[in-house]
């Protein structure tokens, strides 16, 4: 329990900070493409981590944990903690939600899971940059 109280600091809250940013970009980006311009669900949702996963990379890197590595293993380590996070998140709620609201419609079960796989993604992809891609060396 300690331990889990200790990710509960300023890193969080600059996290947080960084992730209304991202959040509003990519919540523009996500539901433009779905709602406006057509795309499907997976091009939608991927488009906006694509894209906003380069801005989280060097906002969190410099900004959210202060780190100042510099290698590729860094870089690999956070393509790598997206992905699974993407794949997560976004593959538990599309089912999740096409289950919970099978009565709606399928723009409202899409809307729907969008939302709830961003709120996964967020919890998901802060443990994992901080304890993976962007861990303290010891």
């Amino acid at each position: 329990m300690k331990k889990l109280l200790s990710l509960v600091d300023g890193k969080l809250l600059r996290f947080l900070i960084v992730g209304v940013i991202n959040t509003l970009v990519g919540m523009a980006i996500m539901f433009g493409l779905y709602n406006l311009a057509g795309a499907s669900y997976w091009v939608s949702s991927a488009a906006n981590y694509v894209l906003t996963s380069i801005l989280s990379f060097f906002l969190n890197k410099y900004f959210t944990f202060r780190n100042h590595e510099q290698s590729w293993g860094q870089v690999f380590r956070f393509v790598v903690n997206i992905a699974v996070c993407y794949l997560l998140a976004y593959g538990i709620a599309k089912p999740l939600c096409l289950r919970l609201l099978n009565n709606a419609s399928i723009s409202v079960r899409d809307n729907v899971a969008l939302f709830v796989g961003m709120v996964l993604f967020t919890g998901l992809n802060y443990l994992g940059q901080r304890l993976f891609a962007f861990r303290e060396q010891k």
